[in-house]
C-alpha cells in the first residue's frame, strides 16, 4: 500500500476543496473528473476501493453503508454546508499528514 493517504471527493464537495489539496501536494480525484457523476454509489464505491482512496462526501448514504459493514479505505463525512472551503482543506491536509493508509482502513472521521 502506498505511503501516504489520497483522496476521492464525492461529486456535491467542492472543486475548489481539490485545487486546495492540490496546491498541497496532495493526490485528489473527484467523482466529475472520474466520469462518475451519473453512477449509483455501488459505481462510486467500486472506483474507491480500486484505487484504495479516503472518501470524502456529505451523503449520510454512505456512513449507513460503513454502519452495516461495507469496508473501505476511509471515510470523511461532513454535512452540506457546514463547514468552509478552508476548514475542509486545512482537516483533510492533517487527516494526510498524521494518518497512514493502514490506520484510515474502514476509519470514519467526521468533520
Amino acid at each position: 500500500m502506498a505511503d501516504r493517504i489520497s483522496f476521492h471527493l464525492d461529486e456535491h464537495v467542492g472543486h475548489a476543496i481539490a485545487r486546495g489539496l492540490r496546491q498541497r501536494g496532495i493526490e485528489v480525484t473527484t467523482t466529475v473528473e472520474a466520469q462518475l457523476r451519473t453512477h449509483d454509489d455501488d459505481a462510486q464505491l467500486t472506483y474507491i476501493l480500486q484505487r484504495k482512496c479516503v472518501f470524502v462526501t456529505n451523503d449520510a448514504g454512505f456512513l449507513a453503508r460503513s454502519t452495516a459493514g461495507q469496508q473501505h479505505f476511509g471515510l470523511v463525512y461532513y454535512p452540506s454546508s457546514s463547514r468552509s472551503i478552508g476548514e475542509v482543506v486545512t482537516f483533510l491536509t492533517l487527516l494526510y499528514e498524521i494518518m497512514t493508509p493502514d490506520e484510515m482502513i474502514n476509519r470514519v472521521e467526521y468533520l
